[in-house]
Order: C-alpha cells, then structure tokens, then sequence
C-alpha cells in the first residue's frame, strides 16, 4: 500500500469512534474512497456542521443548536419532573418511548473516581440548581445501572433528599417477553427487590 498520511489520518480519526478497530476503521476508510467519495464528502460536511453548530442547552444540557433545546421550550412538558441522563443519548431513549412528558437534565457522563471524574465534571451543581428551581417536584434518576451509574444515582439521591426534593429512580427487572433462565442473575435479584 503507498504511503498516505492523508489515508492514515483517517483511519486513526474513525478508530476514536466507540466500538471501531482498525480493521473497522480501515474497512470505512477504503469503501468511502474507493466506493462512495460523495458520501465522504458529506460526513465531512455534516461533522463539520456539527461541531461547529451544535452546542449545549443552557437548561437542560443536552445538545442543541440554540440556547435553550426544543424540548425545555415546549410548553405541554410537564415541567414539574425532571428526568435525569447520562447522555444524550439516553434521552432520546427515553423519548422514543413517548411514555415520560416532562423535562431533561443531561450530566454528559457519570461519577468514575478511578477515571478522575467527579461532582464538578459532570455538573452535579448546575443540577442541583435547576432542580431547586421551585418547579421541580420530582426527580427522576434514570443513570444506567452500571457501578458508576448507580454511585452516580446514590450521591444525587442524597444531595436531593437532603434538600427535600422527591426523588425516583428509573425501575429495572426482567424484559417483557424474556425466560428466566436466560436473565442475569442480578438482574432476577433487582426485579425481586423492587417487585410490586
């Protein structure tokens, strides 16, 4: 293969993206040259439209291209429950279920010590402030249920409690339409726990 430091560039830009290797990143590299150079140039457009327009909601934290998102905005939200994330991501989870009404705080990570991430990395204080708001009646935990997840959920629990807001956290058990003795082992004992 000649020499390409254009060609290498790219290959070690798409092996950032989560999930992709190099073998991936080359693969993508080679079709988009060799196969489908207009849609090379319009990722590159699209990525560069992005950065450079999209930003955080001012309320909510998500990604928007204005001030404040579309959601925050919306009037027929139920402004009372604050739903929190870890990414955007997980709201758009969540609103493609059409079943939650109300509005978004987004923490863009969660509390990882071992990685150095803490309170003020992913802005536990801003939170706190919107949820004090005097609107906001419940929260509504919805991290994932990982290890950080779950200390993530645990300290804004407290901190909230302890400021006498109503807090949730988001329910978890076995899927519909899955057998038992195909789940998790964890994920039978939570389901047993939070039976109702």
């Amino acid at each position: 293969m000649a020499d390409s430091n254009s060609l290498d560039a790219l290959i070690q830009a798409l092996k950032r993206l989560p999930g992709v290797g190099i073998k991936s990143a080359q693969r993508m590299a080679f079709h988009l040259l060799q196969h489908d150079r207009a849609a090379a140039e319009a990722l590159a457009r699209a990525l560069q439209a992005a950065v450079s327009g999209v930003k955080h909601c001012e309320r909510c934290h998500t990604f928007t291209e204005s001030t404040v998102c579309a959601t925050c905005l919306d009037s027929r939200r139920d402004a009372s429950k604050l739903c929190v994330v870890e990414t955007p991501a997980d709201q758009s989870a969540l609103e493609r279920t059409g079943a939650y009404r109300g509005l978004y705080f987004v923490l863009m990570g969660k509390l990882s010590p071992l990685d150095g991430i803490g309170p003020h990395d992913i802005g536990l204080k801003k939170l706190f402030d919107r949820a004090q708001d005097g609107t906001v009646q419940e929260v509504i935990l919805a991290t994932n249920f990982t290890a950080e997840g779950e200390a993530t959920a645990h300290v804004i629990s407290e901190a909230l409690k302890s400021r006498g807001l109503g807090v949730t956290r988001l329910a978890r058990g076995v899927p519909a339409g899955s057998e038992l003795e195909y789940v998790d082992l964890g994920t039978i004992a939570h389901a047993l726990v939070d039976r109702r």
